[in-house]
């Protein structure tokens, strides 16, 4: 035997959580780092590839014919923004998500909607028994006489009930739960799960049949099983959620016939899921008197404009080391806005606890959010409040600088839609030299600095700063 045929017919390992393959055993995953999943997948003997029939001859792509792709509702609105407008025939959906983050609710409401449009609907379930799905669509009103329910872990059963019921949906949960008994590895490994959505999704193609899979995560977050199930799939969508909160935000990671950067936003109760067409309510309080230490900003989910407010509350420390405790907020950004706030405008410069939170579990990364708490820092620390109606959006530099932040016209629109009257933004808006458009109803401040931004905020009362750049307001 020469050395080629053996390299050929060399044994192949490959982990049981991520994909990851290897030429030896090993007792650690190089992609993943989990110990103990190496498994023995056999000779990797590759054949060669000859020339076989062709479906149809190759055509320049002018000559192509475009078909448009035929979208249909899904009854929930929030998915269909997610998915671009709906379900396309064929496709196949991939809905991922924490344990208990109500993915099987989300699709329970999915089914029975279709149902109630006429539509024959096969929900089978792997993880639960059908007399366990059935209370729970008791509880959330979902129970339909289109809607077919089989609990099964075997693939030739779901591919059988799809025959027998012939449905215009069709529900898998989970993926991880089926299995093939003619391909060896447990339910859940890499084999089979890549066995049975490559079936699944054959039957896709050949029905016209709309499928979605529900997908369990790992402690990383990330979507469990090899990476070939995400590329296989049409759409990729992840359910997320605080296990302290009631919302739930639902987003593309990969969507072949639609945008990946909307959300669509739920709220998670005892009789189901409800969807959340205006979730600014949830993230913001409802003051009749203004309240130191309050700022509300404008931060975008995907495209989609969201009002956020952040609280803060600064104390004097009784120990060496200042507290900093943060909920929803990036510590390492607050410790940076503080040291701002110390340096160049000269607040809090004795030692301080600081808490700063945002309202209703709503959570700010981006740097648009920092203006606004930095003003709310510098509110609780003199104990001033802000007037009613004001919003801050603006990114805070090291130099003290307000900086241009993305959309900032239609976070103002956004702003003045919901009343407020007023609002903080930086002076230049970034590559564009034109001004902001006028909205209506709406006052905008522009300044150059945090400085100028707590000045005009009656936040600082001590001399402007020398080289203090001017005020700019647009009415």
């Amino acid at each position: 035997m020469t050395k080629t045929a053996a390299k050929r017919i060399s044994t192949s390992y490959r982990c049981g959580e991520c994909g990851w393959a290897s030429v030896k055993w090993r007792g650690r995953c190089g992609e993943c780092q989990t110990w103990g999943t190496i498994e023995d997948v056999g000779p990797a003997q590759v054949p060669l590839a000859k020339p076989g029939p062709v479906s149809g001859p190759a055509i320049p792509i002018p000559q192509v014919q475009a078909r448009a792709v035929l979208c249909s509702t899904s009854g929930v609105p929030e998915l269909d923004r997610v998915l671009g407008g709906g379900l396309v025939p064929g496709s196949v959906l991939l809905l991922a998500g924490e344990p208990g983050v109500g993915k099987s609710t989300l699709l329970l409401e999915v089914a029975a909607q279709a149902a109630r449009r006429g539509s024959t609907t096969l929900y089978v379930s792997g993880e639960e028994s059908a007399s366990q799905v059935r209370l729970r669509a008791e509880r959330t009103g979902a129970l339909e006489d289109r809607l077919y329910l089989a609990a099964e872990t075997e693939l030739s059963a779901v591919l059988s009930h799809i025959q027998a019921v012939e449905p215009g949906l069709l529900i898998i949960d989970s993926i991880q739960t089926l299995a093939n008994p003619d391909i060896d590895g447990p339910a859940g490994g890499v084999t089979q799960v890549r066995a049975v959505t490559a079936a699944l999704v054959r039957v896709a193609k050949e029905r016209h049949l709309p499928t979605l899979l529900v997908g369990h995560v790992t402690k990383d977050g990330t979507i469990a099983g090899p990476r070939a199930l995400e590329h296989i799939v049409d759409v990729v969508l992840q359910f997320e959620g605080e296990r302290n909160s009631r919302l739930r935000v639902l987003r593309a990671v990969k969507n072949r016939f639609g945008p990946v950067d909307e959300i669509g936003c739920f709220d998670l109760g005892d009789d189901g899921i409800v969807e959340v067409s205006d979730p600014t309510g949830l993230f913001v309080s409802q003051h009749t008197a203004p309240i130191s230490g309050t700022c509300v900003t404008v931060t975008l989910e995907g495209r989609r404009p969201l009002l956020a407010e952040v609280q803060s509350l600064v104390t004097p420390s009784s120990t060496s080391q200042p507290r900093r405790a943060v909920s929803g907020l990036d510590s390492s950004r607050l410790a940076m806005l503080l040291a701002v706030l110390q340096s160049r405008v000269g607040i809090m410069r004795g030692p301080t606890d600081v808490y700063a939170a945002t309202v209703g579990g709503a959570s700010l990364r981006g740097p648009a959010a920092d203006l606004a708490i930095a003003i709310s820092v510098a509110s609780a620390a003199v104990n001033v409040a802000l007037p009613l109606g004001m919003v801050a959006i603006a990114e805070v530099g090291l130099a003290g600088e307000l900086r241009a932040v993305p959309s900032l016209a239609q976070r103002l629109t956004e702003a003045a839609r919901l009343g407020f009257t007023n609002a903080v933004v930086p002076a230049s808006h970034g590559c564009s030299s034109a001004p902001l458009p006028a909205v209506d109803g709406l006052t905008v401040i522009e300044c150059r600095d945090l400085y100028s931004a707590l000045r005009v905020l009656e936040l600082v009362d001590r001399p402007p700063l020398p080289m203090a750049p001017e005020l700019h307001v647009v009415g």
